[in-house]
């Protein structure tokens, strides 16, 4: 048996820890859901950038947005956006399949927010209505003020978790919100 499916078998899911648009189109991703029991994606902004900025696949639509006289800013949102509906919606059956307990893929809260409870709650609601699926899940730091944005975010349907844990104090917090 394929062992990445037996994690499966233990309760374990698994996630891969990058997006790359060549996998969304190609059936990588869909292989990996199918045949060794991928159950979710993360992304973050390092992930985009490492793939944006050494991806073909990502020039001609990067040139049509800042044609379109769009900012780096929102051109890079507008292609990360992107990646994460189109790997959400290959995630759509695990979702389902799970009743919501896998088939999820991230999106982060900028990291210049990480000392702005009020702003990481405007921008991870913004976000999560950007990206318009169910099994979207928004990555908010969990330092001091990003914590108290954590179950904010749980309703009414957006998800949340805890990522770039600054002190290992702010583990438990996460796991008790």
């Amino acid at each position: 048996m394929n062992p990445l499916l037996q994690l499966r078998e233990l309760g374990q899911s698994l996630w891969v820890d990058d997006i790359r648009r060549n996998w969304l189109g190609d059936g990588t991703v869909r292989r990996w859901i199918e045949e060794d029991g991928l159950a979710g994606m993360t992304s973050n902004p390092a992930i985009f950038e490492k793939s944006i900025a050494g991806g073909e696949e990502y020039r001609d639509a990067a040139a049509k947005l800042a044609a379109q006289g769009l900012a780096p800013l929102a051109i890079y949102e507008q292609l990360a956006l992107e990646d994460v509906r189109g790997a959400a919606d290959l995630f759509q059956d695990v979702y389902r399949a799970t009743s919501g307990r896998d088939g999820y893929v991230s999106f982060e809260v900028s990291p210049l927010l990480a000392d702005d409870t009020a702003g990481t709650v405007a921008e991870a609601q913004r976000l999560w209505r950007a990206l318009d699926r169910p099994n979207a899940l928004i990555k908010v730091p969990a330092t001091p003020p990003g914590l108290p944005a954590i179950p904010d975010l749980g309703a009414p349907r957006s998800t949340a978790n805890g990522s770039r844990f600054s002190a290992r104090a702010a583990f438990p917090r996460v796991l008790f919100l």
